[in-house]
C-alpha cells in the first residue's frame, strides 16, 4: 500500500458501501456473525472476542518474536506473516460485526478492508530492547482507547437503527469507528506485534 510522506507505517482503511444496505443482514448480524465468530475464535485464540497476546500457537504470536528480537534481532517472516494475516482477518470480522459492510468475512480475501505494515529490518528499523516495554510505554493509548470504544459501541448500535431506516451507514459515524479501529491497530502493531518502534499517533485520521 503506497504511503505518503509522514504517514504512520500501519495503514487501515474500510471501503464506504455506496450501494443500498441488506437491512435484513444488517438486523439479523448478531445471529450472522456466530459462525466465522467460532473460525475466529478457533485460530486467533479469542474468548469473548478479546484477543489473547499470550503468544502460543493459534493466536497473536507476541512472546515469541519478542524474545527473538530481544536476543537474535530477527523477526522469523513467517511469524510476521501469520500476525499479519490474522490481523487483517479479525479486522474482516470486526468490520461486518460493526455493520460497515454486507459481504461475509473471508478468511483470505481481502475485500473492503485494507490493513497493511511492513515487514521490519530488526537490524535496521527496531531497537533490540524496546519490545520489552512497549506495552508500558502504550498505557496512554490504553486509556484513550477504553473511551473511544465505549463510544463506538453507542456510534454502531446508533448506526445500525439508522441503516433500518435508511439502508445506509451515516458517513460521519462510519468515519469515526474505521479510525478507532486503525488507531486500535496501530497500538497493537506497536506494542504486540512488534513491528514498528514509531510511537502511534493520538488520531483517528490516517
Amino acid at each position: 500500500m503506497a504511503q505518503s510522506d509522514g504517514s504512520y507505517p500501519v495503514q487501515f482503511t474500510v471501503d464506504y458501501p455506496e450501494d443500498s444496505r441488506d437491512r435484513f443482514s444488517v438486523f439479523f448480524r448478531v445471529i450472522f456473525i456466530i459462525p466465522i465468530f467460532i473460525v475466529i475464535g478457533a485460530v486467533s485464540g479469542q474468548s469473548g472476542g478479546i484477543q489473547s497476546f499470550g503468544g502460543a500457537a493459534g493466536g497473536t504470536l507476541f512472546i515469541a518474536p519478542l524474545l527473538m528480537i530481544v536476543f537474535r534481532q530477527k523477526y522469523p517472516r513467517w511469524w510476521f506473516d501469520w500476525n499479519l494475516a490474522l490481523s487483517r482477518f479479525t479486522n474482516r470480522v470486526g468490520a461486518y460485526i460493526f455493520m460497515m459492510g454486507d459481504k461475509y468475512p473471508s478468511t483470505d480475501e481481502e475485500q473492503a478492508v485494507h490493513l497493511d505494515f511492513s515487514y521490519p529490518d530488526v537490524e535496521r528499523d527496531l531497537n533490540r530492547w524496546l519490545p520489552l516495554v512497549k506495552w508500558f510505554l502504550a498505557i496512554p493509548h490504553y486509556i484513550a482507547l477504553i473511551v473511544l470504544w465505549v463510544i463506538l459501541v453507542i456510534v454502531v448500535i446508533i448506526s445500525w437503527l439508522a441503516i433500518l431506516f435508511t439502508g445506509k451507514y451515516p458517513q460521519g459515524m462510519f468515519d469515526f469507528v474505521v479510525g478507532v479501529m486503525r488507531w486500535s491497530n496501530r497500538v497493537s502493531a506497536y506494542a504486540f506485534l512488534l513491528v514498528t518502534d514509531e510511537y502511534p499517533p493520538f488520531r483517528l485520521s490516517p
